[in-house]
């Protein structure tokens, strides 16, 4: 295990923060102010901030690490301790399955954006799906002392939880390159997605119809 750990903070690590930065950096607002939840170290969101350098990130997590690349607040992991609408955007990165029940965050997540959240996470979808999410988190956070629950979710799930939530998937993806060529067909293969999330619009009030027998600027009862 300290091998695997070795390849994968020397080398898979840095892949990895390298794609997801590219990723998520297209899908944040313009000029947003953006939440980070469960971020670690911050690494990944300084990182999108030298990209697009129109954003402020900031981050909350459950363990707070010595040292941060980006001011982190901490939390109970269930509520975040913020005001509806405070931020443009929030963000989950490989968070939500380290939960007890990810419904409850993204609800959170929903209250205090004003319209946009977006996630990384898994996708427990076909053969060894399972034993193969619980293998690349054992050797992914273990080290950090990290809570594996391994509640991992088929899409049908994600996605019947966000319209239960009114969250629209205005983009979604599977193609995840976080592993090189001869890696992924292991642990990539549909396992991973990245999806932008936003809030459904009210349907518009209808204007109100005019009596009948009453023709619109010709009074009543001549």
């Amino acid at each position: 295990m300290a091998m695997l750990d070795r390849i994968h903070g020397g080398y898979v690590h840095r892949r990895r923060t390298s794609v997801l930065s590219e990723m998520i950096a297209l899908l944040l607002p313009q000029n947003a102010r953006v939440l980070d939840v469960g971020c670690g170290d911050g690494l990944l969101s300084r990182i999108i901030s030298e990209k697009r350098t129109d954003v402020a990130i900031e981050g909350i997590d459950v363990l707070l690490r010595p040292a941060t690349h980006i001011p982190v607040r901490q939390f109970d992991g269930t509520q975040l301790p913020y005001a509806d609408a405070s931020f443009d955007a929030v963000i989950f990165v490989d968070v939500l399955h380290h939960t007890d029940d990810p419904e409850v965050l993204i609800r959170e997540a929903a209250r205090v954006s004003r319209n946009v959240v977006v996630m990384k996470d898994h996708l427990r979808d076909g053969l060894l799906a399972g034993p193969t999410l619980r293998f690349m988190d054992g050797v992914g956070n273990a080290r950090h002392g990290v809570s594996i629950p391994a509640n991992y979710w088929p899409e049908k799930r994600w996605r019947e939880t966000f319209a239960r939530l009114g969250l629209n998937a205005s983009s979604w993806t599977e193609d995840v390159p976080l592993y090189p060529f001869w890696a992924s067909w292991l642990f990539g293969r549909s396992l991973h997605f990245v999806a932008s999330l936003t809030k459904a619009q009210p349907p518009i009030n209808q204007a109100r119809v005019p009596d009948v027998g009453a023709p619109l600027g010709i009074p009543q009862n001549l």
